[in-house]
C-alpha cells in the first residue's frame, strides 16, 4: 500500500513537471544573435548594391488610382452603403502608399479628386491637372477567417488565419482598353498553445485582418511593376535652343545624365476594320540623345537637358517625333 502511495505521488510529481514544462516552452526567452556580417560590411554591402542600381535605372509611370472598393462581405453592414465604403478607401491608401515607396510610379490623386476640386473653388486656384499614362482600378475580391487547431493528451493549440486577395486592372486612358489584369493574395495568422490547460490564450485579434490585405497588396504592386517594366518608357520633346533639346521628365521619374534615348517619329494612326480600335504604325528613329543635366524642382515642374549623340533632328518638327526608352538600357 505504502508502494502506490509513493508511486501515485511521484506520477504527480512528474505531471507537474511537465505541465510547468509545457507552460514555460509556450514563451522562450528571446535571445540576440548577432548579424552573420558586423555593421561595417553590411554597410558597404549596401552601398555596392546603391551603386549598382545605377547602372539600370527605373524609369517611372506616371499613373492613378481610380475607383477601389470593397467588394467582399468583410466590414459591411445593413446600415452602410458603397459610398460609405471604409475598407476601400483603405485599400485605396495603402496601395497609393505602396506605389510610391516602390519608386516605378509618380502617383497622381484621382480617388479624392472631387474634394481638391472643392479646394481649388474655395481659394481660387486654377486647377492644372496632368495627364497619366494608366488609370488603375479594382477591388478586394476574396476576405476570409478560419480558426483551425489540433488537441491531444496533454496538449492542444489553436490557429487565427486571415486571407486576403485583390484584383487590379490597368487601363489606357486614351482608348479605355484594359492592358493588363494583375491579382495579388496575403495570409496572415497568429497560433497560440496550451498543455495541461496551461499555455498561451489569445482572443480575436483584428490586426490580421490588415496584414492580410497589406501583404497581398505588395504582392500586386510587384505585378504591377513586373507588368510595366516589360512596355516602353516615352516621352516628348517640349523644347529646343540651338543644339539643346528639352525634354520633359526628370529626377522623381528616374532620368540621370548619361542616360540615351531614342528618338522616332510619330507612326501614322489608322483605325483597323477589324477591330474599330486606332492603331499606330511603326515610326523609325531618326536620332539618339543623351541626358546632359537636369532641372524642376518638382514632379510637375521636371525636365531633361539633352543634345544629339546619333543622327539627326534638322527637319522635323518637335509634335512630330517621340521620345523612347531604348530597349538595351
Amino acid at each position: 500500500m505504502g508502494f502506490t502511495v509513493r508511486s501515485t505521488a511521484a506520477m504527480l510529481a512528474i505531471a507537474s513537471t511537465a505541465a510547468l514544462s509545457g507552460c514555460a516552452t509556450q514563451s522562450p526567452p528571446l535571445a540576440v544573435k548577432e548579424a552573420p556580417q558586423s555593421a561595417e560590411v553590411q554597410t558597404q554591402m549596401q552601398k555596392d548594391m546603391a551603386s549598382a542600381s545605377l547602372v539600370k535605372p527605373t524609369l517611372k509611370r506616371k499613373i492613378a488610382l481610380g475607383r477601389v472598393t470593397n467588394e467582399t462581405s468583410y466590414g459591411k453592414s445593413l446600415l452602410r452603403d458603397n459610398a460609405g465604403d471604409p475598407v476601400g478607401k483603405q485599400i485605396a491608401d495603402m496601395l497609393s502608399k505602396a506605389l510610391t515607396e516602390s519608386g516605378a510610379y509618380v502617383v497622381l490623386e484621382r480617388t479624392d479628386l472631387s474634394k481638391l476640386q472643392d479646394e481649388s473653388r474655395l481659394t481660387g486656384i486654377q486647377q492644372n491637372l496632368v495627364g497619366v499614362d494608366a488609370l488603375i482600378m479594382g477591388s478586394l475580391t476574396e476576405f476570409g477567417r478560419k480558426t483551425v487547431g489540433e488537441s491531444g493528451f496533454v496538449s492542444s493549440s489553436k490557429k487565427q488565419v486571415a486571407f486576403a486577395k485583390i484584383d487590379l486592372r490597368v487601363i489606357d486612358v486614351t482608348t479605355g482598353l484594359n492592358l493588363f489584369a494583375a491579382s495579388g493574395a496575403g495570409e496572415s495568422s497568429t497560433q497560440t498553445a496550451s498543455t495541461f490547460g496551461f499555455g498561451s490564450q489569445a482572443s480575436y485579434d483584428s490586426t490580421l485582418n490588415d496584414s492580410s490585405i497589406r501583404q497581398a497588396i505588395s504582392e500586386v504592386v510587384n505585378r504591377l511593376s513586373t507588368e510595366f517594366s516589360r512596355r516602353p518608357w516615352q516621352t516628348a520633346i517640349v523644347g529646343t535652343d540651338k543644339d539643346r533639346y528639352f525634354i520633359s521628365g526628370g529626377k522623381s521619374q528616374g532620368l540621370k545624365a548619361g542616360m540615351v534615348f531614342s528618338v522616332q517619329t510619330l507612326g501614322e494612326k489608322v483605325k483597323s476594320p477589324q477591330t474599330g480600335f486606332e492603331i499606330t504604325l511603326p515610326g523609325k528613329e531618326v536620332a539618339q540623345i543623351r541626358v546632359d543635366s537636369l532641372f524642376g524642382d518638382t514632379e510637375m515642374s521636371e525636365g531633361a537637358v539633352t543634345s544629339v549623340v546619333a543622327g539627326s533632328l534638322q527637319g522635323y518638327k518637335i509634335e512630330q517625333l517621340t521620345v523612347r526608352a531604348k530597349e538595351a538600357m
